[in-house]
């Protein structure tokens, strides 16, 4: 392992991940009573090295590195922390980072397992349109992601405010309604992305193999995801499925994504060749 390949400095990454999840046990524990910046700024140091772990892994493949788990995994991580710090312009939306952290972490961890960074003689996802593909999934995970974290603030905020909590009344973040628009306008920024990305899927299979569909577990497990979002956004926006559903349902939706999403890709023909 060398600087050359990024992994160094995505290993610095995760461990200042890991003091943001520390340090957001505290702002939890005082329910958000103080902006929290100092959060906000670890998140930002990450967030560079991060950057700079994808752009050194790209430089020394020479294509975007999107070509195994673990270049996806450090991917979706990336989206969720660069989408958070653009909302974090927004000081009420700030104390997503108190519930982004323990994600970023404990999903840069899993990305450093040995086994998830193969360099195999084929990689699994090149050229233009098939790289394009793959890049609007991963960052709708990322939207999906950071939608599941706003749902839990939601939660959190309906918790305190339920059982008159005063730290409800003292709390710096968003009201209850405003966190539910967050969650719904995320979710839509993702299913826009996934069905982007799906499309342009099927045309790069058409081109390759000669089908827009084919029988192999990722499609499948993608084709399921797509349909639960897509019920999740009908049934928030047409029959008035919101509060505590529609917010368990956005964790619920990107749980399932980040437990099996790892199965499929290893279990696929196409993904994993």
């Amino acid at each position: 392992m060398s600087w050359d390949d990024g992994r160094n400095y995505f290993l610095i990454a995760v461990m200042i991940y890991g003091l943001s999840a520390i340090y957001s046990i505290f702002l939890l524990r005082k329910g958000f009573r103080q902006d929290n910046r100092v959060n906000y700024l670890l998140l930002l140091t990450a967030a560079v090295f991060h950057t700079v772990a994808m752009f050194e892994r790209g430089f020394s493949l020479d294509r975007c590195p999107i070509n195994n788990l673990y270049e996806a995994t450090t991917f979706i991580a990336w989206t969720i922390v660069a989408s958070y710090l653009l909302l974090g312009f927004w000081p009420r939306l700030r104390f997503l980072g108190a519930f982004a952290a323990p994600l970023l972490f404990a999903v840069g961890v899993f990305a450093l397992f040995p086994d998830l960074d193969t360099r195999g003689t084929k990689p699994q996802f090149v050229h233009g349109w098939s790289s394009l593909h793959a890049a609007l999934i991963l960052l709708s995970y990322g939207a999906f992601g950071l939608s599941s974290l706003a749902a839990l603030m939601y939660l959190t905020q309906e918790h305190d405010l339920k059982f008159h909590k005063l730290r409800a009344v003292f709390s710096l973040m968003p009201p209850i309604q405003r966190l539910e628009v967050v969650v719904a306008r995320l979710l839509l920024a993702g299913f826009l992305l996934l069905t982007t990305g799906l499309v342009i899927g099927a045309f790069w299979l058409k081109h390759v193999q000669g089908v827009f569909f084919k029988q192999d577990l990722k499609i499948l497990w993608s084709l399921v995801v797509w349909v639960f979002y897509l019920a999740l956004l009908v049934l928030h926006g047409w029959f008035a499925q919101r509060g505590r559903r529609f917010a368990w349902g956005a964790i619920g939706g990107f749980t399932f994504v980040l437990l099996t999403f790892w199965g499929s890709n290893l279990a696929s023909t196409i993904h994993n060749p």
